[in-house]
């Protein structure tokens, strides 16, 4: 292969990895040697199953990163953008309008090296945003269990409540993530505490029809007993949920009757 073949080889080459790298939404900014298309292809792939943050994190940011970038990182796992921007003396706490901050919306997304590195790096564990929920709240509306599991090691309260005094057993309840309940149970959290309403979350879990959920909740000892504000325990909520089908199918039991021909010409 003769010189001006190679160097044009390698220009299709890097263009290659440029439109990989849009598609990540991150720049290639070294090849690294001569690879032919098949190596490429191949990298491609590699690319596409790894997770953001550790592509990211082999990628230098070059110039200031702005607080709105650092916020869109900590949601996209981009590792390296986030470390440029707490490097450089940026706010690991600062928060968006609703109050969320960066470990919020890590931990909603699922993102575990994130929440890890703002944990390491200052963020504020117990900060709540606009509704009172903190990050271990959004972790189990995002149902990511190793997010939970690192930010219990960091010492998260999983008993806390938001504004409506719903605790993160209640958040996972609702969402239905069903092994963040186990081990939240597991870690001895106050199973049958209530929210603004009243409810248990074995209370959420009967009304959601979440039926894992109701299970390991009765399992663990949650109380069948407690009333919530409307004077309804859990148990009589299956009740009512069980009349209100029965009577919705006996109504489409019932004949409609035919109109006479007296009742027509009305």
């Amino acid at each position: 292969m003769d010189r001006e073949t190679e160097v044009e080889n390698k220009a299709q080459a890097e263009e290659r990895v440029r439109k990989i790298s849009l598609d990540l939404d991150c720049e290639i900014l070294d090849l690294g040697g001569g690879e032919n298309i098949t190596e490429l292809c191949k990298r491609k792939n590699t690319i596409k199953k790894t997770s953001s943050p550790r592509l990211s994190a082999e990628i230098p940011v070059i110039g200031h990163v702005h607080a709105t970038d650092f916020m869109n990182a900590a949601t996209q796992g981009k590792l390296n953008v986030i470390n440029k921007y707490l490097a450089d003396g940026g706010d690991p706490n600062v928060h968006d309008e609703l109050k969320r901050t960066a470990l919020h919306r890590a931990a909603l997304e699922g993102q575990t090296t994130v929440v890890q590195s703002l944990l390491e790096n200052g963020a504020d564990i117990n900060f709540k945003d606009q509704l009172g929920s903190g990050a271990i709240h959004w972790a189990c509306r995002g149902g990511d269990l190793g997010v939970v599991q690192v930010l219990k090691s960091h010492g998260a309260d999983l008993n806390v409540r938001d504004k409506l005094y719903s605790t993160p057993l209640h958040v996972a309840t609702r969402t239905g993530h069903a092994a963040i309940v186990e081990y939240l149970l597991s870690c001895g959290v106050k199973m049958n505490s209530r929210d603004r309403e009243g409810d248990t979350a074995l209370h959420d879990a009967v009304r959601l029809n979440r039926y894992k959920i109701v299970k390991l909740l009765i399992f663990a000892g949650a109380d069948t007993q407690i009333k919530n504000h409307e004077g309804v325990t859990a148990v009589q909520q299956v009740q009512q949920w069980q009349f209100d089908i029965m009577e919705t199918l006996q109504g489409l039991e019932t004949p409609v009757p035919l109109e006479t021909p007296q009742e027509r010409s009305e």
